[in-house]
């Protein structure tokens, strides 16, 4: 019979295999060739596995498919030691090398058979098995030896041991034969949850900032939402809206997970301005203007020398010019009074132009670039890139 708690827990989990699916296959992108990336996707392949099944054979009724998930179930902490062995660089000790393999391959087989009291009995024995397993793993990495790891890789562990201890508490409500009145199994939603934040954990302080604030908000929104909709619903209970909020929150990190993957992936494909310059055969001035000019940030930029400035006063000009490498127009006056001559000839000069920025090239005499950027291509890395090919075309030598 499909009750409202096993549809909750069908596609949390479903939710569950699809995110883990698809940072299996951001971290192959990132560094395919590494044996920490291949130690990653056995484990996280396991627990994809896991979650397919189960949701597979909660949707369906089908005991067969119920027993079978147990298999990859016995068989992630065999995934978690591999992982922490990768990370340590050293072998874990020969007893818990022995305790993950044999207990994992006779729980897996001890879950086809029976039922009645044994099915409590191998489920009570899983769960604690689980638990153990990654309690282990969090205590071999926070006793290593940080003077034989670098700086990032000591980061990566100390992520990896919080990530393990967070998760541990979600796994225990997956055992329903032991807690038969939990709501919705959380299991899943703990792992999207780790692996969202480990995914966002390698990047530059500011990024991560960054992560960690639109992780937090995704969660809050969707768990909001999640609260909602569940009193559209008759008879509404406390267990009913946590249903909901576990389904909006799986089903959003999973859709974020997806949608920053795909735009990682369109990114990566796409030739950036600084790329462009990069893999340029430009040898002069001239020639990477001409260059730039392919790229659509530079489709509407102009080059203007003294003799084209002659109407703005170019004498007037240098003063100004001389101290700056890049003009915004929305910095005006640029440092210097707004009745300033030379500061209402240069905005005149980029409302002439229809131009959002100004690119010193020279400045005695005058050689300057203008350039009209979108709104929605004026972020701070366009401006930094911007900036830095500036530099570029100040260095770049005139053609001979």
């Amino acid at each position: 019979m499909t009750t409202s708690a096993i549809v909750a827990d069908s596609i949390v989990n479903m939710c569950g295999a699809i995110g883990l699916g698809v940072a299996m296959l951001t971290l192959r992108r990132r560094d395919a060739d590494s044996p920490q990336t291949r130690r990653l996707e056995f484990a996280l392949g396991l627990v994809a596995c896991l979650f397919f099944i189960r949701s597979a054979a909660w949707w369906s009724g089908s005991d067969l498919l119920d027993r079978l998930s147990l298999i990859p179930a016995a068989l992630i902490p065999l995934g978690a030691l591999i992982v922490t062995e990768g990370m340590l660089r050293r072998h874990a000790p020969r007893l818990v090398k022995f305790a993950a393999v044999v207990g994992g391959v006779a729980l897996g087989l001890a879950a086809l058979v029976g039922s009645g009291l044994y099915v409590v009995v191998h489920g009570i024995a899983l769960m604690l098995f689980q638990i153990a397993s990654f309690a282990v793993c969090a205590v071999l990495l926070m006793r290593r030896d940080p003077a034989t790891l670098m700086a990032a890789e000591n980061r990566s562990i100390a992520r990896l041991a919080v990530g393990a201890l967070v998760v541990m508490p979600f796994i225990v409500t997956d055992f329903r034969v032991v807690f038969p009145d939990i709501p919705v199994r959380l299991g899943a939603l703990g792992a999207l949850l780790v692996i969202s934040v480990l995914l966002i954990a390698g990047g530059g302080a500011e990024t991560r900032r960054q992560g960690l604030l639109l992780t937090a908000l995704r969660l809050v929104s969707s768990g909001l939402l999640g609260a909602t909709a569940a009193f559209m619903t008759p008879d509404v209970d406390a267990a009913q809206v946590v249903r909901f909020c576990a389904v909006a929150i799986s089903g959003v990190l999973a859709i974020a997970l997806m949608v920053d993957a795909l735009r990682s992936l369109f990114e990566s494909h796409a030739p950036g301005l600084l790329n462009s310059v990069a893999t340029s055969a430009a040898r002069s001035r001239d020639d990477l203007i001409a260059e730039l000019g392919r790229h659509p940030l530079f489709a509407s930029a102009r080059r203007l020398r003294e003799a084209e400035l002659v109407d703005y006063d170019p004498p007037l000009l240098c003063g100004l010019l001389a101290r700056h490498s890049l003009l915004r127009r929305a910095d005006a006056p640029w440092g210097s009074s707004p009745t300033d001559p030379a500061v209402e000839r240069v905005a005149s000069l980029l409302a002439a132009h229809s131009a959002t920025h100004l690119i010193v090239l020279a400045h005695d005499p005058i050689d300057v670039m203008v350039l009209a950027v979108p709104v929605v291509s004026a972020d701070p890395a366009t401006e930094t890139a911007l900036a830095l090919v500036g530099r570029l075309l100040v260095l770049a030598p005139e053609r001979s």
